[in-house]
């Protein structure tokens, strides 16, 4: 009798590389399409993401060799601990998350696990809250020249920061009282590698090219998800995704114009945001929920552009996942009650 040979195959492990294959093909395919998306992506990230981050990077970078993140933890320990369950330079990563936006909470988060200022769980903790959009994107860029007005700017930024807290205050019972967190609590951070007139060359050197791999990263980011919009566009796979979602928007009262800019916005946030902005509708309240929710969920491209921040350290992307979900949810929630309760942002016509 002969011998049967059965090969057990197991799917996963050829998911990747069927994607990467196939996104391969489509890159062939839609050449010229993609072309121009890898241009705008380009041009998106040299008019504002470089001139917006780059020079907080430089600035983070320099500051975690001074006091400065040493005395203030000392100064707001005694709100950071009892709130957040974080020590007090934590408080650092949340300062810094909410002025200068994505991906800096999570920077300043995993740098902090590296220079062992705070425990695994702690910097956990600080992942799934810090690392929010900036003001000056929020105000600026989605409220001012996607909306055409301020006053809606501030009303995101204000549920954007809101929910941030709330998502922080309810993280503080992740991994709480952990047995290796406990042994760390009697550990004191001192500031180490202070910058002096005799290093002050090389730690400016070191803090600039640190930035710079940050910004070519993000960048990386921004032309390969502005790519892979223009892929699902262009294919007519977009379409198809959001036909198969329109029952929930309808079942939730969305019209179905909006699914488009929200699959977009799941994918790449700016591309997202701009078609839920630009969509008419005389309830305008509609858009600024969405665009709310969308802010505080982030994107499957900053995800991926704080997995690869954090990649280099022990830290779990779980509580930056659950806490952007939540973090979307609430800022929902917070837009809706503001626009419902008060008359100054009644925007509808």
């Amino acid at each position: 009798m002969k011998k049967c040979n059965f090969y057990i195959v197991k799917l996963k492990h050829f998911i990747l590389p069927f994607i990467l294959i196939a996104f391969t093909m489509c890159l062939v395919v839609f050449s010229n399409t993609n072309l121009v998306a890898a241009k705008n992506g380009l041009i998106l990230w040299a008019n504002s993401i470089v001139p917006s981050l780059f020079p907080f990077f430089v600035a983070t970078e320099l500051l975690s060799h001074t006091n400065f993140i040493y005395y203030l933890g000392r100064i707001l320990n005694r709100f950071m601990k009892p709130i957040f369950n974080v020590r007090g330079e934590g408080s650092f990563a949340l300062i810094m998350g909410i002025i200068s936006g994505y991906p800096m909470g999570a920077k300043i988060a995993a740098n902090f696990r590296k220079n062992n200022v705070c425990t695994k769980e702690e910097c956990e903790r600080l992942l799934s809250f810090t690392n929010n959009s900036g003001p000056l994107f929020i105000i600026g860029s989605v409220g001012i020249v996607m909306f055409g007005n301020s006053s809606i700017g501030f009303l995101l930024l204000i549920t954007h920061i809101l929910a941030s807290l709330t998502v922080g205050f309810l993280f503080r019972f992740w991994k709480y009282r952990s047995k290796k967190e406990m042994n760390f609590n009697s550990y004191s951070s001192k500031p180490t590698n202070e910058i002096t007139f005799s290093n002050l060359g090389g730690i400016i050197g070191s803090s600039i090219t640190n930035s710079i791999n940050t910004i070519l990263l993000i960048g990386g980011f921004v032309v390969l998800f502005s790519v892979i919009l223009s892929i699902l566009k262009t294919s007519n796979l977009l379409n198809i995704i959001c036909t198969c979602i329109e029952p929930i928007f309808k079942f939730l009262n969305i019209p179905s114009e909006f699914t488009a800019g929200f699959i977009s916005g799941i994918i790449e946030l700016t591309n997202g945001l701009n078609i839920i902005c630009t969509i008419p509708e005389k309830k305008i309240s509609i858009n600024i929920i969405m665009a709310s929710f969308l802010l505080g969920l982030g994107g499957i491209s900053v995800l991926l552009q704080v997995w690869s921040t954090i990649s280099k350290t022990d830290l779990s992307i779980k509580p930056y996942i659950l806490g952007k979900i939540f973090h979307a949810c609430f800022s929902a929630f917070y837009t809706f009650l503001f626009l419902k309760n008060l008359i100054f942002f009644n925007f509808d016509i």
